[in-house]
């Protein structure tokens, strides 16, 4: 009776392990797929923004987004999807497309706009915590410099002010502040977000 109880908990055991492995194994596949398909997004924004910078520059004028309080960012569709622009961060060697509208679906893909404009205070971009996306943001450091392009090429530049981490449903906490530019990601297990907020660059 004993063998036969000791021989279910092993089979369990080694069950549950298994699952664990293919759990493990698909996040690493999910994680490998999304940093292809951000690259492929790059190379055609790359594209996009030769043909931009091949017309005939606008001199003097002031760009749309300074006329009018409360525009929206330009978007691009690229594969089906809308892009905003993209996101910059040196210090983590990250150049990544960002998706104007926030989605689960999206972020599998890239980054994502979840609140506000780069035109405004409150802009926030949220992305999973794939070390493609923003898996690494906990590397970062006061005073990093962060580039922001809308799809336009206008670019915004932001410095690394704080680092906090917010419980993962606190959404009040994460939009409060009057910070320029946040970035977050959920951490391992989804339990907090990990939260970098930037002032504008003088």
């Amino acid at each position: 009776m004993e063998k036969k109880r000791g021989g279910k908990l092993i089979a369990g055991g080694l069950l549950l392990l298994a699952m664990a492995l293919l759990l493990v194994m698909y996040n690493i596949v999910d994680e490998q797929r999304a940093g292809r398909r951000a690259d492929d997004a790059m190379a055609e924004m790359d594209r996009i923004f030769k043909e931009l910078e091949s017309q005939e520059p606008l001199t003097g004028l002031i760009p749309d987004y300074q006329l009018a309080s409360g525009k929206e960012m330009p978007t691009a569709l690229i594969d089906g999807k809308e892009y905003a622009g993209y996101i910059e961060i040196p210090a983590l060697d990250l150049r990544l497309p960002v998706f104007s509208q926030w989605s689960y679906a999206n972020l599998k893909y890239s980054p994502c706009c979840y609140t506000g404009t780069a035109y405004e205070n409150g802009f926030v971009i949220c992305a999973h915590n794939y070390k493609s996306h923003f898996g690494k943001l906990k590397s970062l450091s006061l005073g990093d410099e962060i580039r922001f392009v809308d799809m336009d090429g206008n670019c915004f530049d932001y410095v690394v002010a704080d680092l906090e981490q917010l419980a993962g449903t606190d959404t009040e906490e994460m939009l409060s502040g009057d910070w320029a530019l946040s970035l977050f990601t959920c951490t391992r297990g989804g339990q907090f977000r990990f939260t970098v907020r930037c002032d504008r660059a003088n």
